[in-house]
């Protein structure tokens, strides 16, 4: 399997409270400002927030909502 493909999933910033879908090689999170939740890139945000509430990833799990992959120049 190609690597990149086992870093596709999930990710949390906390500190923005923001969540993203990696399915593709454009872009990455780094760490430590992102941190990786879930291989399942179908995921619900619900069921997202779950996960991220059982690792104590965010202290507002609730308030954690869909962000948006930053423009490459």
């Amino acid at each position: 399997m190609l690597e990149h493909v086992e870093k596709f999933g999930i990710y949390l910033n906390a500190a923005e409270g923001k969540v993203v879908r990696i399915t593709s090689p454009y872009w990455f999170p780094e760490e430590p400002d992102w941190v990786y939740v879930t291989s399942e890139v179908n995921a619900t945000l619900l069921a997202i927030r779950e996960k991220i509430r059982e690792r104590s990833l965010s202290d507002d799990p609730e308030g954690v909502t869909w962000g948006r992959i930053p423009l490459l120049d």
